[in-house]
């Protein structure tokens, strides 16, 4: 209880820092969009601007807001956080093409001072993004990592470990969701196809480790025992709940996703025999006009001719 106490106390320094670190980030990107609104009106949609603003109040809302405290208290609002993190947060931001969008609004004496952009680490980070096989194993390490009862219980009681384990979960996100979202021409050398696949692949840890959680019949994570319940649950049921929470949740935010991609791939030969059908009507509407002024004049009389000739 008084290890909980101690972070409600804590709470209104991390959330302000949070808070002006995401409002900044915000800024840049507005910046940046604004500026190629008005190079190229149709590059970077109004759709994107509020996928990523969408998700950066995903991010304020699991880290800086109220909601953030509560997770000391009960391991659905725990789970619910992170999910919040992986599978809300992470594809918008991403669906909102930030890289190119941020270095867009930053300053360009900054990117001059700052060759590191364009550097090795840039290099490198972009060839283990090509790899979407690399994102499908960080993701599931710091899921199954993040809730092995030793370190879930040092996250708990420590707030520095709590914060990287709250940012690992957003950085886990991004990178599950990379190849999937593809903000970037070439964010992936995996064929699209793949991807419905690599999302059935990833329900599986988490399904195993919900139905852990479920049939256990046990806590696992004796930190909430010492602490005043929410909604007034056993920590037993509310470790339940929160594997019940996770394993519909991710069921559907992986589903949807493999479903718009199936629908995707079998859009495009429909799509382009429909483009085509309307290209070669208007060619079809079009010829015969030209065709008629450049053809020679024929009368009547020149096509008649009687049976005798």
């Amino acid at each position: 209880m008084s290890e909980s106490h101690a972070h409600l106390q804590s709470w209104p320094v991390l959330p302000a820092i949070i808070s002006a670190i995401l409002v900044t980030t915000a800024l840049i990107y507005l910046r940046g969009w604004l500026s190629l609104r008005s190079a190229f009106p149709n590059l970077i949609p109004s759709w994107r601007l509020a996928s990523f603003m969408s998700g950066f109040f995903s991010v304020w809302v699991a880290l800086a807001s109220r909601l953030a405290t509560l997770d000391h208290r009960s391991l659905t609002i725990h789970m619910m956080k992170h999910l919040l993190l992986m599978t809300v947060a992470a594809p918008l931001i991403l669906a909102g093409a930030p890289v190119f969008t941020l270095a867009c609004g930053l300053p360009k004496l900054f990117i001059k001072s700052h060759p590191s952009f364009s550097g090795l680490p840039a290099q490198w980070l972009n060839r283990f993004l090509m790899h979407s096989e690399l994102c499908w194993l960080a993701s599931t390490a710091a899921v199954i990592g993040w809730h092995l009862p030793v370190a879930f219980q040092l996250g708990m009681r420590s707030h520095g470990v709590h914060d990287l384990e709250d940012v690992s979960f957003l950085i886990a996100g991004l990178l599950f969701w990379w190849p999937i979202v593809q903000p970037s021409p070439g964010a992936t050398r995996s064929p699209r196809w793949s991807m419905v696949f690599y999302l059935f692949l990833a329900t599986l840890p988490c399904d195993i480790l919900s139905a852990f959680l479920v049939f256990s019949n046990r806590l696992v994570y004796p930190f909430y025992l010492s602490t005043r319940q929410l909604f007034s649950m056993a920590p037993l049921q509310d470790q339940e709940c929160a594997a019940a929470l996770m394993w519909v949740w991710v069921t559907f935010a992986y589903l949807i996703p493999a479903v718009a991609i199936t629908v995707q791939i079998l859009s495009p030969p429909a799509a382009e025999s429909q483009a085509a059908m309307q290209s070669g009507r208007q060619r079809i509407a079009n010829r015969p006009r030209r065709q008629l002024d450049n053809r020679p004049k024929v009368s009547l009389a020149e096509n008649h001719y009687s049976p005798g000739e």
